[in-house]
């Protein structure tokens, strides 16, 4: 049968079919030559459960447990994540479409489709800026959402001061945050950065820019999600701004220390400081890049973006109407309702949280185009339906605390700190939970440079590292590789079939869920706040 047969047949079985016979019918005719955009043009859903990432199906021999990163309980109820889903750490509670494996790019073989690709060819194309071109198409008649735009994004740090402020005046702030464990660690194949924004009115003061009321209210949503009484700031004139920010009763010219509030400052004073949520209209713009390299061969991002990913909070939800949001997702989870978003073209995608969501990714030529619907349904997995987040994010509620964590993200800066409630650094226990270096437990390098023989991490070298950057940046040749590997994703444009630059074919992931036997063993699950314990930095 002939590809566009295939497709055909695809496309006149599902028209007289409802949704719960679309897992059937691609389970029976998911043939080889199918591409993922033949998916996409066809308007045919590949996978109805994209929302469950590739690292769900990592075998854990009951054990090596990197499940906890996503999965988490909080006890508090005033935790404004209620999704409480800590037991999926001991359960493979997937619908009949999710016990198959359906990212098929983890099991194939890129080594030998790399090898004509040269080292001077992909640094070539990783230097390349396509941020730039976007921003033009996005300014045009062609596309009528938000435009994210930060002059120079592509140079990376350059385009930010010291205080992590845009060079260009647009009010984005970049902080420096630790990346979630395995998942954007450079030894894995990318890098990123992110930033925010705050609305006009939290950035002026009589109508005026001032960035002293920036800053407060920079410093106060920091405190409303990391649940501070105070945190440190760059140094601001409690005069300009006719407060006593660090409530010692005296107005001072220099001051670096805000206490918590219950309103913000300047032209946002009628606003209230809700707890561990982000004001309305809050933006967050996240680009995933290649590993790059600087001058002198340091790992860093590079000026190419695989993905733009931008978040805007359209909507301040209540805790009681975020409540009624995650007993949704539990409804629908328990009379087994395949996951669903709101879809609203060029305005982004509805999270059911308050949030609008736009992804953006290199079509063929390397350029950056919008996500088509399945792509970003991606998306929603870890927007939408974790326990482990705070008002959806993770990046912000890992920043580096106070004052040291505002500017460009940079790695050398970070200690490998402990998370709330624990001891040890987070990526050492990470490490030493899932013993291996990614959630799918097979980066060799990892392991030759930080395991022993019997997979226990090498503790006493791992504790003497000065910063995280030489434990979670690669080899040079496997930087190269893994850029290599994932511009074989982009000239195929698969990546309804798994976005990860796997070089050698996943061994230790399943094609296939047996549910009536358990991931991981109670004895295995942890408990895990996303939030880190910065005092020894």
């Amino acid at each position: 049968m002939t590809r566009l047969m295939l497709i055909s047949l695809l496309v006149v079985l599902t028209a007289c079919s409802d949704d719960s016979s679309l897992p059937q019918v691609f389970a029976q005719s998911q043939a080889n030559d199918v591409s993922a955009m033949d998916y996409i043009k066809h308007n045919e859903i590949y996978n109805p459960e994209a929302v469950i990432p590739p690292q769900c199906y990592t075998k854990t021999q009951g054990k090596h447990n990197p499940c906890y990163v996503c999965h988490q309980s909080y006890s508090d109820k005033q935790h404004t994540n209620q999704m409480r889903d800590g037991t999926l750490q001991g359960s493979y509670d997937f619908s009949d479409v999710g016990l198959k494996n359906s990212w098929k790019n983890l099991f194939i073989d890129r080594s030998e489709k790399i090898k004509d690709i040269s080292d001077q060819a992909i640094l070539s194309y990783i230097n390349q800026d396509n941020y730039s071109p976007l921003i033009k198409w996005m300014k045009s008649d062609e596309w009528q959402g938000a435009v994210p735009h930060i002059q120079d994004f592509e140079k990376g740090a350059a385009a930010f001061d010291e205080q992590g402020l845009a060079r260009d005046g647009s009010m984005w702030v970049a902080f420096n945050y630790k990346p979630m464990p395995s998942m954007f660690w450079p030894t894995n194949g990318s890098t990123d950065d992110v930033m925010m924004r705050l609305p006009s009115e939290f950035y002026q003061l009589e109508g005026k820019t001032n960035l002293d009321a920036y800053f407060v209210n920079l410093a106060l949503t920091e405190m409303s999600i990391l649940e501070l009484d105070e945190t440190t700031i760059m140094p601001v004139n409690e005069h300009n701004l006719n407060l006593d920010i660090n409530a010692n009763g005296v107005m001072e010219d220099r001051v670096t220390l805000v206490k918590r509030r219950t309103h913000y400052v300047g032209d946002a004073r009628e606003i209230k400081v809700e707890h561990m949520l982000y004001p309305q209209g809050t933006e967050f713009l996240h680009s995933v890049r290649y590993v790059g390299f600087d001058d002198q061969g340091n790992i860093k991002p590079s000026a190419r973006l695989k993905e733009l990913r931008y978040m805007k909070k359209h909507t301040l939800f209540p805790l009681s109407r975020i409540r009624q949001s995650y007993y949704g997702e539990a409804k629908e989870k328990h009379f087994e309702n395949l996951p669903a978003v709101s879809d609203f073209g060029d305005r982004g995608f509805a999270n059911g949280f308050g949030w609008l969501i736009w992804g953006f990714i290199e079509d063929e030529q390397g350029a950056l185009r919008k996500q088509a619907k399945q792509e970003q349904f991606f998306c929603a997995g870890c927007h939408k339906t974790i326990g482990t987040t705070i008002d959806q994010t993770f990046s912000f509620p890992r920043k580096l605390a106070g004052e040291k964590g505002w500017g460009y993200i940079d790695l050398t800066k970070l200690i490998d700190a402990p998370n709330r409630g624990e001891e040890k650094g987070e990526y050492l226990t990470y490490m030493e939970r899932v013993q291996g270096g990614d959630e799918f437990r097979q980066n060799t390098e990892m392991k030759s440079r930080w395991f022993n023989q019997d997979n226990s991490p090498k503790y006493e070298k791992i504790e003497a590292l000065e910063s995280i950057y030489p434990l979670i940046t690669p080899s040079k040749q496997r930087a190269l590789d893994l850029n290599k590997a994932y511009f074989t994703i982009v000239k195929e444009q698969s990546y309804l079939f798994g976005r990860e630059p796997m070089i050698s074919p996943s061994t230790n992931v399943f094609e296939n869920i047996d549910n009536e036997v358990a991931p991981l063993e109670a004895a295995h699950h942890y408990q895990w706040d996303i939030r880190l314990d910065w005092s020894q930095q």
